[in-house]
């Protein structure tokens, strides 16, 4: 009840969602209050709110609820594998590239597995595994020694390269020092302020975009240079842009998981379809030299 409350905002909106009475839920509010000693809502105006305390119990009260309903799809699916669900959560250019193979061999092997599928950045991805909302996190980070939080394990999928994007011949990132350039997610800026400083300069950034059609096509009418990731442009390549390799700077791709092996049935298939569709797949170096050339 308390996380209803704080997703609707008012005790009258939580009651009609969970088809109580409005005074059950302000009783069972009380109780609550009673049994953890802390004030968790106050009156404001004609409604109420949450307290502080109220904010930290109904945050740690969503993940509980989110874990039970994960602990319930996992023994669904553990029958067999023949019925529930498993749920993923992967990065833009992931979701266009080697996912949907990993899907069709998931529903291929387990037809009544049911996969849900959510497009998110990774520390996104990895709120919502934390918080039991999707089982498996297709993620990226560029330092691969760097440790993650505690309780999360990585399983490596493949290196992606990165890539110079420019509308003409390319060159070296120094040779473009004084050059205009368009920056993608937190991460990925964060490596291109990273690559552009160990070449001797710092990028004067005049766009920032997500997304890698609206980016590619900045590069192709000469606004701007970028980074790209391989992956991105087997999701999509402008035919107007040349993009270079550029030698010793990859991003590691995983698949992190909340816990270690054994992993859930379900979680195991998705795992082993991830890999397969991998394979199925070879990632980005050769491929985005070819087109390049």
């Amino acid at each position: 009840m308390l996380v209803a409350v704080a997703r609707r905002g008012s005790v009258t909106a939580a009651a009609k969602e969970l088809h109580y009475s409005q005074p059950s839920v302000s009783h069972h509010l009380a109780r609550l209050e009673a049994e953890t000693g802390a004030q968790l809502v106050q009156r404001a105006g004609r409604g109420i709110r949450l307290t502080e305390a109220g904010h930290l119990l109904a945050e740690r009260a969503a993940e509980i609820i989110a874990r039970l309903d994960a602990a319930s799809e996992e023994l669904a699916a553990h029958v067999g594998l023949r019925s529930g669900r498993v749920r993923l959560a992967a990065f833009p250019s992931a979701l266009g590239t080697f996912v949907p193979s990993a899907a069709m061999a998931l529903s291929s092997g387990h037809p009544g597995l049911r996969l849900n599928l959510t497009e998110t950045e990774p520390p996104e991805a990895l709120r919502l595994l934390r918080a039991g909302r999707v089982d498996v996190a297709v993620m990226f980070r560029y330092d691969d020694t760097a440790p993650e939080d505690g309780g999360l394990s990585l399983v490596h999928l493949f290196d992606d390269p990165s890539y110079l994007l420019s509308r003409g011949p390319s060159g070296t990132l120094a040779d473009h020092a004084g050059s205009s350039w368009i920056a993608g997610c937190d991460r990925c800026r964060s490596h291109l302020l990273d690559m552009c400083g160990k070449a001797g300069f710092s990028p004067e950034i005049c766009f920032t975009s997500d997304d890698i059609v609206a980016v590619q096509a900045l590069v192709a009418a000469g606004l701007g240079l970028t980074v790209l990731p391989g992956l991105a442009l087997r999701a999509h390549r402008n035919p107007e842009v040349t993009a270079v390799e550029i030698p010793g700077s990859t991003r590691h791709v995983y698949a992190a998981t909340y816990g270690g092996p054994p992993y859930p049935p379900a979680t195991q298939a998705l795992l082993d379809a991830l890999v397969t569709s991998i394979g199925n797949h070879p990632t980005t170096a050769g491929e985005a030299g070819r087109q390049s050339g």
